[in-house]
């Protein structure tokens, strides 16, 4: 029992030389603060995924009362209002970017519709805006239809079908991007800042020579590994909790629908492991430099192939099976189950046991990395 207690005794003196360590590094310290206030707003704000005010340009060549109607149901928020244009000016306006979308309503439409014959309106897209043009070209056409449907019969259904199909959009019923951005990004920088804090740390210790004092004191590995994980912690985690309590809630307005308590203790779990992982890549560099190209080849593939940019299901077989052995996988599943779903501990804690048992791993060979570091040091 008296080991133990002196062991808890080393592991808090040296996390609290560390959080001094990084209240005097100002440049970590400011990169904190950027991280969980100013880069959630601008990740959130700044990348749109749907349809604002897209530019459109409208040639009606057919000046009925149907063209104009359907000129009309384009309004903001997801279109500009339409600016009408000639076939001679229409290229030209897509080439130089001021229309995304453009639409040609050929002459004689009306009378052709009204015939039961079947016009066809020419829809052009630029598809350099990849993520709005496919839904831009939906929204077109499900808008066209739907004006002429219900100026032909009064009801905007296109025709009678055997089923009624009925849409519930659950979870985010506006289809708000800022809900996604937000949160993703407080998720994604607990991984990023968690590995740099702790690599910079042991890197730091060994660029300033201070890891020679700490090897003739009475401290095992063990010890100082779990204080730089506690410390460097517990620094991402006040950050987390910030910036999902204020920029998330508060400035965003985004609705957390589960416990934020549970996903608290759920990100405390995973810092042990993305600290691992930073130790790790600390024993392997020998400088600030190597470090850094270390932390862009390993945060890259955990934040992208992890299911939180794209959905796992997406990508290939050999790529899901791969990325089981990383815990930012389970950690994103669970945050996002936890904070979009509202799921509770019955729901989350198979992930939190994957990611606790691959978190173990990754620190049980940072461990026998660190000692070898440690033992040539000594030599």
């Amino acid at each position: 029992m008296h080991a133990l207690l002196h062991s808890l005794s080393n592991i808090y003196r040296l996390g609290v030389k560390e959080l001094k360590s990084l209240w005097a590094d100002k440049v970590l310290l400011a990169l904190i603060v950027w991280a969980f206030s100013g880069a959630i707003y601008t990740a959130a704000t700044g990348v749109s995924q749907e349809l604002h005010n897209a530019p459109l340009a409208v040639v009606d060549e057919d000046h009925s009362p149907l063209s104009r109607r359907i000129v009309d149901a384009f309004y903001p928020p997801y279109f500009s209002t339409p600016q009408q244009t000639t076939l001679a000016e229409l290229d030209a306006g897509m080439d130089a970017g001021r229309y995304s979308f453009s639409l040609v309503i050929p002459a004689n439409f009306q009378h052709d519709i009204q015939a039961g014959r079947h016009p066809e309106i020419q829809l052009n897209i630029d598809a350099t805006i990849m993520a709005q043009a496919f839904i831009g070209a939906s929204y077109i056409k499900s808008i066209a239809l739907g004006e002429i449907s219900e100026y032909l019969t009064g009801t905007r259904e296109a025709g009678a079908t055997p089923i009624r199909l009925t849409t519930r959009v659950r979870f985010n019923p506006n289809l708000t991007g800022v809900w996604f951005g937000g949160v993703m990004e407080v998720i994604n920088n607990v991984t990023m800042l968690t590995i740099i804090l702790v690599g910079a740390a042991f890197i730091r210790e060994r660029e300033h020579g201070t890891i020679e004092h700490l090897l003739v004191m009475p401290l095992t590995p063990f010890e100082i590994m779990m204080a730089k994980i506690w410390a460097n912690g517990l620094a991402v985690l006040l950050g987390a909790s910030f910036a999902l309590i204020v920029m998330v809630e508060q400035v965003l307005k985004v609705p957390i629908a589960g416990s934020v308590p549970l996903f608290l203790t759920a990100a405390a779990c995973y810092l042990f492991a993305a600290a691992s992982i930073g130790i790790f890549l600390g024993t392997l560099a020998r400088s600030m430099p190597q470090l850094g190209l270390l932390i862009i080849l390993s945060i890259i593939p955990l934040l992208m192939l992890s299911g939180g940019i794209t959905p796992r299901e997406s990508m290939p077989q050999l790529v899901q099976h791969l990325m089981l052995a990383a815990p930012t996988t389970y950690f994103v599943r669970l945050a996002q189950g936890i904070l979009y779903r509202g799921a509770g501990f019955d729901v989350v804690w198979r992930d939190l046991l994957a990611m606790s048992l691959v978190g173990s791993c990754f620190f049980a060979v940072a461990l026998v990395r660190f000692r070898k570091a440690v033992s040539q040091t000594q030599i």
